[in-house]
């Protein structure tokens, strides 16, 4: 009687990557079922409070640094919210056995950590509006959205989903990384034009700021939401996608499933 080694098995029976993410989608979706109002309150609360303090500051200097502040804030909560949640969701999967579980189902590692990033987009979609909305009353910056802002907020959301995913990878006890992500997010704030406009900035911030993804998804966020649109937008998409698909590469390179 012959055997099927575990990879070959594994291959067979695995489901396409479309369907395990919608598999891991709704096990997301379960599982965070009962806090989306939590991320509802903190997901307006923060990014408003932020662009009212920093548009009393700008309200002096025009439309164009108010929709800086309006919009950098937005990309802010996008970008390095996602970040933030993804690396606390796998640092408890990791240190609790999330990760034992995930194991037994026949799955790619970067799609769970697609599928993680997703479920926190969508949580933040309601917020996302509602901060838009108020802050364009608030500091009279008029909306034109473009039909391209359907790719730019999710580009914006999952482009340092795997960052956050390896930086939940990296610590020996539970918050170790935490410091790091913090830090990391400071420094991609503060280079590039993202909430203040390129014209403030020292000339090392803005050259270190084309590394950043920030600088990319502010800048695309701001033409499809504020405009005009640029051509610029079709490097920024560029970036935003390959850094994606990077760094959801390179977590899913880095994952093992019991990781402790």
């Amino acid at each position: 009687m012959c055997t099927i080694p575990s990879r070959e098995r594994e291959r067979r029976y695995r489901q396409p990557v479309l369907v395990q993410l919608v598999d891991l989608f709704l096990i997301e979706l379960t599982n965070w079922r009962w806090s989306w109002r939590h991320a509802l309150v903190t997901g307006t609360i923060t990014p408003l409070f932020t662009i009212i303090a920093l548009g009393a500051f700008a309200r002096d200097d025009g439309g164009e640094t108010l929709a800086y502040v309006m919009t950098g804030n937005i990309v802010v909560s996008l970008l390095f919210g996602t970040l933030n949640t993804v690396h606390s969701h796998i640092e408890w999967l990791r240190f609790y056995g999330g990760l034992d579980y995930f194991a037994t189902l026949p799955i790619q590692r970067y799609a769970l950590v697609l599928a993680i990033a997703m479920t926190f987009l969508l949580f933040s979609l309601p917020s996302l509006v509602i901060t838009m909305c108020l802050g364009s009353l608030l500091l009279r910056v008029p909306i034109a959205l473009h039909p391209l802002v359907v790719i730019v907020v999710p580009l914006c959301a999952l482009s340092l989903a795997g960052v956050g995913a390896m930086l939940g990878l990296i610590g020996r006890v539970p918050g170790e990384s935490r410091n790091l992500t913090s830090v990391l997010t400071l420094l991609m704030i503060a280079l590039g034009p993202v909430v203040i406009p390129p014209e403030r900035l020292p000339g090392f911030a803005l050259v270190l700021g084309f590394l950043s993804p920030a600088t990319y998804a502010a800048s695309a966020l701001r033409q499809t939401t504020v405009g005009p649109l640029r051509a610029r937008i079709a490097l920024d998409l560029a970036v935003l996608a390959g850094m994606t698909v990077l760094f959801l590469w390179l977590a899913g390179r880095k994952m093992s499933w019991r990781q402790v």
